[in-house]
């Protein structure tokens, strides 16, 4: 027989469900706790450049781009600031997104496909792995720059360790990190970086002021946020970034409120939520 408390819990879940809302488990603050340490963004010998235009569809990255012979840039939409600037550079830009049926500037440094990035091949979606090896052989010094609505954890966790390590920059717009607050959302984020963070240092975040950040015990986490990540062989220097913006950062919408990175994501907290420089 269930019990008193359990029984209350599964009418509430019902009456929820009936309104259409999912009520599901706060994740234990240890956690989340043990999240903000390990994403902690680091400075390194390499110096941040700004690549695209002054608001959405520019990144910070790093100044390490001599011999990255190509991009891949799945999720175009009506922006290629980021691909334009590259292909300035001379490098080669792989594009794909099945919402639109071609940039929306021409290049001749641009290769489109019209399909989005996801866990299959068919005709409306393609592998990072199944891309990757058609259009750029066995190289390892790529750069992946990766706005996709949210597919972006599905892809991350479906791609082998081995394929991202053929990137030396890596440059994701990760949704929903206010889903870190629930138990089950928290899972699939974390698996997600501290995959990407066995290789990689992350060098930059950006908070997007599309939205406003969610507050929970001592966290805030804006929703959407761009994050830098940088291939630890190509860094001999690092140290923790104790600043945020960053001089170059811009608004993504400016016609909204400036979005600054909230501490949590850059300043050490002490087990009662406390904060310190160490």
């Amino acid at each position: 027989m269930p019990s008193l408390k359990q029984f209350a819990k599964d009418a509430l879940r019902a009456l929820f469900y009936r309104g259409n809302y999912h009520v599901s488990q706060a994740t234990d603050p240890a956690r989340l706790r043990e999240f903000f340490a390990m994403v902690r963004p680091q400075t390194t010998d390499r110096e941040l450049i700004r690549v695209g235009g002054p608001g959405d569809g520019g990144y910070l990255i790093p100044q390490d781009l001599s011999g990255v012979d190509v991009c891949f840039s799945p999720g175009v939409s009506t922006v290629a600031d980021f691909e334009r600037d590259l292909a300035n550079r001379g490098i080669k830009c792989y594009l794909a997104d099945f919402s639109v049926d071609a940039p929306p500037v021409a290049n001749e440094l641009f290769d489109f496909e019209k399909k989005f990035l996801g866990t299959r091949n068919d005709d409306v979606f393609i592998t990072l792995e199944d891309w990757v090896q058609r259009k750029a052989g066995v190289g390892n010094d790529h750069l992946l720059q990766m706005d996709i609505e949210g597919a972006e954890y599905s892809v991350i966790l479906d791609s082998s360790r081995e394929l991202l390590k053929r990137f030396r920059i890596i440059v994701i717009e990760f949704h929903g990190l206010d889903a870190l607050f629930d138990a089950a959302g928290f899972e699939l984020i974390n698996l997600t970086f501290v995959k990407l963070l066995r290789d990689f240092e992350l060098v930059h975040i950006h908070p997007n002021n599309i939205r406003s950040a969610i507050r929970h015990l001592e966290f805030e986490v804006p929703p959407i946020m761009e994050f830098t990540f940088l291939r630890k062989d190509r860094i001999t220097l690092k140290q923790l970034t104790r600043q945020f913006p960053h001089h170059l950062d811009r608004r993504n919408v400016d016609s909204m409120a400036d979005l600054v990175l909230p501490q949590c994501w850059y300043v050490r907290a002490g087990s009662d939520g406390s904060r310190g420089n160490a």
